[in-house]
């Protein structure tokens, strides 16, 4: 364990501890820094606090930090869409886990980056802005430097980067577009899942639009406002349009599918260094294309 202290400035009084600790170049992120509150390993005065406590003028606060384990880079074949020398755009596959975390050392996206200068944020996940879930495909951008970590996640933070995706729901909406507001945090009874039903509310807001209605079925745009965990399949699960194949918010094995229809397609920003706009797509996988096929010809 590696001990972090220091005294709060100027800036940070009447902060959330959570948002400063995030705010350290050592955490770097706010999932790290409520995991180290949550497990009681940050210290305010002395004394334990919880995330949202405010931070006054003299305050002492001590982390103990996890010792880094050295990531390794792996051989991982992966389709770069667009690479300079301050960012990367990866076409994630299902399948594979962004960065390493319980159950998963090995064998992650960041393993695979690490060749291709993945750099900036946390140390356990260099260069990572933004997540897509195990099992969900498409665009990730990744940054090459610290100061273009910092720049991405600040574009992330104001909403700048337009993230969109495909999503294919058993049900028919009731509308050709609409907007789910509505808070998300771990639920109450399970743990494991995210929901509505929640002691941790963080305010969610996903719109979507229908691109093609079926029989059983409809084919979603989904665009992000915010960015919570497991936030498109919550929501989707909230309005009862079960994304197929999803096990844990949706339809498991609808159509066949051995994973959640939802793709990360599209990825538009301006470039945080040259100001050009960035607007890339992917194409669907071989296996949504053929759960779309199924469910266009389901009656």
């Amino acid at each position: 364990m590696a001990l972090l202290r220091f005294r709060v400035s100027d800036n940070e009084v009447g902060t959330r501890l959570d948002r400063v600790l995030a705010a350290r170049p050592e955490i770097a992120a706010r999932a790290p820094a409520e995991r180290l509150i949550e497990q009681g390993s940050v210290l305010v005065n002395g004394r334990a606090r919880p995330k949202s406590h405010r931070l006054e003028s003299g305050d002492e606060v001590e982390v103990e930090l996890p010792a880094e384990q050295e990531l390794v880079p792996e051989v991982i074949d992966l389709r770069i869409v667009l690479e300079d020398e301050h960012l990367l755009v990866v076409d994630k596959p299902a399948g594979i886990v962004v960065h390493p975390a319980g159950g998963h050392a090995t064998g992650t996206l960041v393993h695979g980056l690490l060749e291709r200068g993945a750099e900036g944020g946390a140390a356990d996940r260099p260069g990572i802005v933004h997540r897509l879930d195990r099992e969900t495909s498409g665009l990730l951008l990744v940054a090459r430097s610290q100061e273009a970590h910092r720049r991405l996640q600040r574009m992330i933070r104001r909403r700048a980067v337009e993230r969109r995706y495909l999503a294919l729901v058993r049900g028919v909406p009731r509308s050709r577009t609409g907007r789910i507001e509505a808070p998300i945090g771990r639920d109450r009874r399970e743990p494991a899942r995210h929901s509505l039903d929640t002691r941790t509310p963080r305010h969610a807001v996903t719109w979507f639009e229908v691109l093609e209605a079926m029989p059983e079925h409809a084919l979603l745009e989904i665009r992000l406002e915010t960015g919570r965990t497991h936030q498109i399949r919550v929501h989707l699960e909230a309005i009862n349009l079960p994304i197929s194949g999803d096990p844990v918010y949706g339809v498991a094995h609808d159509l066949g599918l051995g994973r959640q229809f939802l793709h990360a397609y599209r990825l538009r920003f301006q470039h945080p260094f040259t100001g050009e706009e960035v607007d890339l797509e992917s194409p669907l996988p071989a296996d949504l294309e053929q759960a779309l096929a199924r469910a266009r010809q389901s009656a």
